[in-house]
C-alpha cells in the first residue's frame, strides 16, 4: 500500500448488480460485487474483456446507477440522490479519463479542459470565474507539455496529446477521485509509458485516489492494489 493511502473508505459498493436489457434478453453484467476504495489509493481493476470492468467503474463514479445493491461516496448514497444532485456530486468530486478521450471536436484543448468548470459554475457564475478558471486550465496544460497547443482542436493533436488534455480536464475541478477507463488502451507503447508516468506522478504528489480499469500490465504494476473481475464477479 502506498504511504499516501489511508484506511478511510471513500467509495464503497455492496452487492452491486447491473443488468441491461437487449430486446427480450436480460444481460446481467455485474453479479453482486463488493468493493471498497480507500483515500489516496491507486486501485487497478483488471480482467478479461466483457468481465464488467467498465460497468463497475461507471457505477463507482456515479456515471450509472446499479440495478441492485448500493454505491456510496463518503456520505452520498447514489440511490438516494435525484439525477441533478447525482450529476453535481459527480462533477465536483470525480474526474474521468477514458480510452477514446471523449473530447469535443469543435472545442480547442483549453476549452475542453474548461468544460467541467463551466458545468459546475453555470452560465451566470462562470462569467465571474472565467479568468481564474482559464489560468488553472492553462497551468495544467503547461504542466503536461501542451502550453503551445492550447488552441488546437483534438484533430490537430496526437493520441498522447489528446489523452493529456483529457487528464487535465479530469483534474481541473480538483476532484477527490480520478477514475480512468483503459487510459493507455488506445496508445502505442512509448506514449502509453508517458501517460503512465503522468498518472503515477499525480498520485505521488497529491495523494489523490485513483481507480483505473486496465489491460496494461505496466499500469497494474504501479497500483497499490489490484482486483480481478471475472464474469461480473470478483475473483
Amino acid at each position: 500500500m502506498n504511504e499516501t493511502a489511508t484506511s478511510e473508505v471513500v467509495i464503497a459498493a455492496q452487492g452491486l448488480v447491473k443488468e441491461f436489457r437487449s430486446g427480450d434478453s436480460l444481460l446481467r453484467v455485474l453479479k453482486g460485487v463488493d468493493v471498497e476504495v480507500r483515500r489516496g489509493e491507486f486501485l487497478a481493476i483488471v480482467g478479461p474483456s466483457g468481465a464488467g470492468k467498465s460497468t463497475l467503474l461507471h457505477c463507482l463514479g456515479f456515471l450509472d446507477r446499479p440495478t441492485a445493491g448500493e454505491v456510496r461516496y463518503r456520505d452520498f448514497r447514489a440511490a438516494s440522490l435525484a439525477d441533478a444532485r447525482l450529476a453535481a456530486v459527480r462533477n465536483r468530486h470525480f474526474g474521468f479519463v477514458f480510452q477514446f478521450y471523449h473530447l469535443l471536436p469543435d472545442l480547442t484543448a483549453i476549452e475542453n479542459v474548461l468544460l467541467p468548470l463551466m458545468i459546475r459554475h453555470g452560465v451566470g457564475a462562470w462569467m465571474g470565474a472565467g479568468a481564474e478558471a482559464r489560468e488553472r486550465a492553462r497551468a495544467l496544460l503547461d504542466r503536461f507539455g501542451l502550453g503551445g497547443r492550447l488552441h488546437h482542436r483534438p484533430a490537430q493533436l496526437s493520441g498522447g496529446e489528446r489523452q493529456r488534455v483529457a487528464i487535465a480536464r479530469a483534474l481541473v475541478n480538483e476532484p477527490d477521485v480520478i477514475l480512468c477507463d483503459e487510459p493507455t488502451g488506445n496508445l502505442d507503447q512509448a506514449t502509453s509509458q508517458q501517460i503512465q508516468e503522468v498518472l503515477a506522478a499525480l498520485h505521488r504528489e497529491a495523494g489523490r485516489t485513483f481507480v483505473i480499469v486496465t489491460h496494461d500490465e505496466g499500469v497494474a504494476r504501479r497500483a497499490d492494489r489490484v482486483i480481478h473481475l471475472v464474469d461480473g464477479r470478483l475473483a
